[in-house]
């Protein structure tokens, strides 16, 4: 009876002992997963927990950029598993509210990435890390005026309606044509970043205008579609295209001719730095409530430099 109480005490010992020394878990939640940009995430999370001991990163996504109702499900898990921290890229600023309280609640830190959280959201959260995207947007403005002019007419080729990212960058842009141009705006055109959706929206507008000058397409899928279009219309070097993110296909283009730059974040330290900032507020140190990620315009110029090569996946 000894032996096999010892036996119980000692099993029971080390169970605790497994779980007090058990890695804790980063839970990454991302828009989607299904994105060469969202992967570049992953790869940042990933680097930054092998450098931190102690610490873990899982790393999920919902099925699409809209499936709200998938993102907070994974919020929700995330709270109940109880983990360590919660790095979030919210699909929109407010359905993702109730979710982030519950983090909140629960003691769990919650660190914003890409895109913002609305205003409520801000409580239940502890730092946000983005690009500029008002900023970006009017850098890409820029560089369409800069080799278009003034005036005559350009399609913006846009992702998803009231995400954060999508409303600062977008209306960045527009803003910028507006306040320095005469250009006729058409759209913008929602793909709800589905690279198919976004071809077959741009065939249609430079179908229904031939005299288009200009195209912006304001995230990875959309403008990945919209460089196609461009290319199966015979319009490659005929209209002038600015892209946003920095995967493969989109280097290509530029390197082609079919865009004139495309607007890089550095999707890797977003995941990078959001695991860091995490860790250091689980630690009780503190974090600034923003921090710039920044963003890099890429041309045929600067395709194969140093600091393209740093944001580009």
């Amino acid at each position: 009876m000894r032996k096999l109480l010892a036996t119980l005490i000692v099993s029971t010992l080390a169970f605790w002992s497994s779980v007090a020394s058990a890695d804790k878990e980063i839970a990454v939640i991302v828009k989607t997963a299904n994105s060469d940009f969202w992967q570049n995430v992953k790869k940042g999370s990933t680097a930054a927990v092998a450098d931190l001991k102690g610490y873990t990163a899982s790393f999920q996504g919902a099925a699409s950029d809209t499936d709200l109702a998938g993102q907070v499900a994974l919020v929700e898990n995330a709270v109940n598993r109880k983990v360590a921290a919660i790095v979030l890229a919210p699909s929109d600023p407010d359905a993702l509210i109730p979710a982030m309280k519950k983090a909140y609640e629960a003691r769990i830190p919650v660190i914003v990435i890409d895109s913002a959280a609305g205003d409520a959201g801000k409580k239940y959260s502890q730092s946000f890390l983005a690009t500029d995207n008002k900023l970006a947007g009017e850098l890409c403005a820029k560089a369409l005026i800069d080799k278009i002019g003034t005036t005559g007419k350009v399609a913006i080729m846009s992702y998803t309606a009231g995400s954060g990212s999508e409303v600062a960058r977008v209306g960045g842009f527009k803003k910028y044509l507006e306040a320095h141009s005469k250009l006729q705006i058409l759209g913008p055109f929602y793909s709800n970043s589905q690279m198919g959706t976004a071809l077959n929206q741009t065939t249609d507008v430079l179908t229904a205008n031939p005299d288009l000058k200009g195209l912006f397409g304001a995230n990875e899928p959309t403008a990945i579609g919209m460089g196609r279009a461009i290319v199966q219309a015979g319009k490659a070097g005929k209209v002038v295209a600015i892209g946003f993110d920095g995967n493969a296909d989109l280097q290509a283009f530029v390197k082609d001719g079919t865009l004139e730059a495309i607007a890089v974040q550095s999707a890797y330290e977003m995941g990078n730095l959001g695991v860091k900032t995490a860790v250091e507020v689980i630690q009780r140190k503190k974090v600034p409530k923003f921090r710039d990620t920044g963003v890099l315009m890429v041309t045929k110029a600067n395709l194969t430099s140093q600091a393209a090569k740093n944001v580009l996946y």
